[in-house]
């Protein structure tokens, strides 16, 4: 799904970031955190998230990340997110994230201002 900026008032936007919901995000998240914890360290099955906003893709030395996701050189910003939140093997083909996306914008924007409030 391509994301084309919104003009609003005279003012650029880009769709993540319209009506972004942390809290909401925060309890959407909770059917990640099964498998990604939001503290620095991973130890689960997935990846921390914590500072997740900025950093390239399977750069913690601490997790192993697939082979797929080893190689899509990608940097989590909220486009990409969006992106990879909707439909992960679509991003990523191979990523072992057995999750099928989250359908509705709404849904990730939120997670995605919930991401953007972790620190790392």
């Amino acid at each position: 799904m391509r994301l084309l900026p919104l003009v609003l008032f005279g003012l650029a936007a880009a769709s993540p970031a319209l009506g972004q919901d942390a809290e909401r995000g925060r309890q959407l998240f909770n059917a990640c955190a099964a498998c990604h914890p939001v503290v620095a360290a991973s130890g689960q099955d997935g990846p921390s998230l914590a500072g997740i906003l900025g950093r390239g893709s399977a750069v913690l030395t601490d997790f192993r990340y697939s082979r797929a996701m080893g190689r899509a050189g990608l940097t989590w910003d909220e486009a990409t997110l969006d992106r990879y939140l909707a439909d992960p093997q679509g991003l990523v083909p191979g990523t072992r994230m057995a999750f099928s996306g989250l359908e509705r914008a709404a849904d990730r924007a939120d997670v995605i201002a919930y991401l953007k409030s972790l620190k790392q």
